[in-house]
């Protein structure tokens, strides 16, 4: 059975932080709140808790895990930042976007696409996030909150209760989330980026056609 945690959206209780970290940081798979929509994560080189994820998201290996990060500097450990591409992410972030980049050896293995070294990284604008993430001290592993068979991230912590009760470690309530998930633009090739998704994110200052 989960443990539920209210914490609140704008100032997130510091001990309840403190906590869900813990259960993180012991193997535990966390859904909490983004600024796009609801999350699931793990730590970052779990491969027992990614495995988790891949099974509740029903994910094959060729998906593209995000790394959620608390700044960019965090993010610039992680992935390969050209001068041109550290512009655009200064510009648009923290933000509803995730940017797929070239990712570092920092990256574990398990976690990379298997015929590209690339890693979907995010710096996301909510305090909830952002508090886990500092209290972390690494990215978070994460995916968007949207169960098989459905196209739009779950929205309502009641139901994301109801629906995971026994297949997560943690579910934080920070309120009704989004119900799209984050704006994807693959900047793997700093001169030609490239719509992935279309999320709550608008892709038009990336000067790429939808």
């Amino acid at each position: 059975m989960s443990q539920f945690f209210q914490i609140h959206p704008e100032n997130p209780q510091p001990r309840l932080i403190k906590q869900a970290v813990e259960i993180i940081k012991k193997g535990g798979v966390v859904v909490y709140p983004t600024d796009s929509s609801y999350a699931v994560g793990c730590q970052i080189g779990d491969k027992h808790a990614i495995d988790r994820i891949k099974r509740l998201r029903n994910l094959d290996d060729k998906h593209n895990f995000t790394l959620m990060c608390c700044d960019l500097s965090q993010l610039g450990l992680f992935a390969k930042v050209e001068t041109g591409v550290f512009r655009l992410l200064k510009a648009h972030t923290p933000g509803p976007y995730t940017f797929i980049l070239n990712a570092t050896r920092e990256v574990p293995r398990l976690l990379l696409h298997p015929k590209r070294r690339t890693i979907g990284m995010r710096v996301p604008h909510h305090p909830i996030a952002l508090a886990l993430l500092e209290e972390l001290g690494e990215p978070l592993m994460s995916v968007t909150l949207i169960l098989p068979g459905e196209t739009e991230p779950l929205e309502d912590p009641d139901l994301i209760r109801e629906k995971l009760d026994k297949h997560v470690d943690l579910i934080i309530d920070g309120g009704f989330g989004g119900h799209k998930a984050s704006t994807v633009i693959n900047l793997v090739d700093a001169d030609d980026p490239y719509v992935v998704r279309v999320g709550c994110g608008d892709p038009t200052p990336f000067m790429v056609e939808a």
